[in-house]
């Protein structure tokens, strides 16, 4: 991972060189680093690049792509569904969720699919009533997700597997961007319980 790590901000870095030296060749104005990250993230995931507004969500999925999926796991060694988007949640917007996809889609506004915006929460009911997979949305219909048989990697909602399984998509209101540490500890009790 560290080696994949290694080669993207190479990469990102060559880029924005290359972009520099060609803009003051052609005495433009000097681009922006974002649109460059944009850019190359658009390529990388397959998402347009107006969808991607949030370099460091692209960034951190970027990261994690072809982590294992651990069940409970919460680290880069082996992480599952919930838990990756938990860990994004925490380093891309500083807001802690639940521990679970159910406790997750507790604290969101639920949000039309047409509707959905990068960052958002998306939800599946595998086989099950209740909710059994979480996701988050990154634009263009794709989702990024720690997946049980590939880890965590970027599917598409149109996929006949995914549009199956659908529930819904949420996103976090406003007024209620972080957990109090009370909730999260009676939440992790709970989780031991």
């Amino acid at each position: 991972m560290k080696t994949k790590k290694f080669i993207a901000s190479m990469l990102f870095i060559g880029l924005c060189l290359v972009s520099q030296a060609q803009t003051n060749r052609n005495s433009k104005p000097e681009s922006d680093p974002d649109n460059l990250a944009k850019e190359y993230f658009s390529q990388i995931m397959g998402v347009a690049v107006s969808a991607t507004t949030n370099t460091k969500l692209y960034q951190f999925v970027y990261e994690w792509l072809g982590t294992p999926y651990r069940l409970g796991g919460d680290s880069k060694r082996g992480i599952d569904c919930s838990k990756f988007s938990y860990e994004l949640y925490d380093k891309v917007f500083n807001t802690s969720l639940g521990y679970n996809s159910r406790n997750q889609y507790s604290q969101v506004k639920t949000v039309e699919k047409n509707e959905l915006k990068a960052g958002d929460l998306v939800f599946f009911k595998i086989r099950s009533r209740s909710i059994t997979h979480v996701g988050v949305y990154i634009g263009d219909n794709k989702f990024a997700h720690a997946s049980s048989s590939k880890g965590v990697m970027i599917s598409n909602l149109n996929e006949p597997y995914w549009r199956r399984y659908y529930y819904n998509g949420g996103r976090l209101p406003e007024d209620n961007k972080s957990l109090t540490a009370e909730i999260l500890k009676a939440e992790k009790d709970n989780k031991l319980n």
